[in-house]
């Protein structure tokens, strides 16, 4: 194995405190959303952090798989919204996760056949994998 790239960010004071990255592009307040039980206040908190890193790194493994399979797309078109579920059942609390994903200028089966292998090689989804539950959806020009 050979590490390509590693960081390092610290949580100082957990879901209501403060997130920053070793390098600095990462400085935010954090904040409880208020259907947590928190203030709602205007930061951010783990669970969106978590849906933009997601949904980075998906479409770059969707851009990755069409690239490979000689699949001309858009990349600068390409868009991933990840929503993220904070959940909480008998067992305790749980991450859920949903992508929508649109690739212009494809057809329905050439796009579920790109997102669905993006999700085989997508580092994300590779940790979530039988961990979480992951909708993937494909969103069609209409």
């Amino acid at each position: 194995m050979k590490t390509l790239y590693e960081t390092t960010s610290t949580a100082v004071g957990a879901r209501n405190g403060h997130v920053s990255s070793e390098d600095g592009p990462i400085d935010f307040n954090l904040s409880v959303p208020k259907s947590m039980g928190g203030d709602g206040g205007d930061g951010a908190n783990p669970e969106q952090f978590f849906g933009a890193a997601y949904a980075a790194c998906f479409g770059s493994a969707i851009e990755a798989v069409a690239k490979d399979k000689g699949i001309a797309v858009d990349t600068g078109e390409i868009s991933v919204a990840a929503t993220i579920g904070f959940c909480k059942d008998d067992d305790g609390f749980f991450l859920e996760a949903t992508l929508d994903c649109y690739i212009p200028d494809v057809d329905k089966e050439t796009g579920e056949d790109l997102v669905n292998a993006a999700h085989e090689i997508c580092p994300f989804s590779k940790a979530t994998r039988d961990n979480i539950t992951v909708t993937l959806n494909l969103l069609m020009d209409e």
